[in-house]
């Protein structure tokens, strides 16, 4: 009985691992002549979408975000005109070399 309550655990805990959507790091930028009110109206749409803001550039018109790529897609259909460059985050060394999650190439 005991075996069955801790299988019964486990399979549970398994499958609400597996209901989490991934998220991943992005940066997502806009050409130069894209209005403020479109980049805020993509950061609205990613909130309600799931999306964390982790932060927004004063440079450059784009922020940084963590997303699902449901909420990613949400962002790239919002219109025709405008439309944003969505890079998957990562560290970049001096010499070029491209760092993910902390491993070298």
């Amino acid at each position: 009985m005991r075996f069955f309550i801790l299988s019964l655990l486990f399979a549970l805990f398994f499958a609400s691992a597996l209901a989490v959507k991934q998220q991943k790091a992005v940066i997502i930028t806009y050409p130069e002549e894209t209005p403020k009110s479109e980049v805020d109206k993509a950061i609205s749409v990613l909130k309600e979408a799931g999306g964390v803001i982790t932060h927004e550039y004063k440079l450059i018109k784009g922020f940084a975000a963590k997303a699902s790529d449901a909420a990613l897609e949400a962002v790239r259909t919002l219109g025709d005109k405008h439309i944003p460059l969505i890079e998957e985050d990562s560290m970049v060394s001096i010499d070029g070399t491209v760092l993910e999650n902390g491993k070298t190439e």
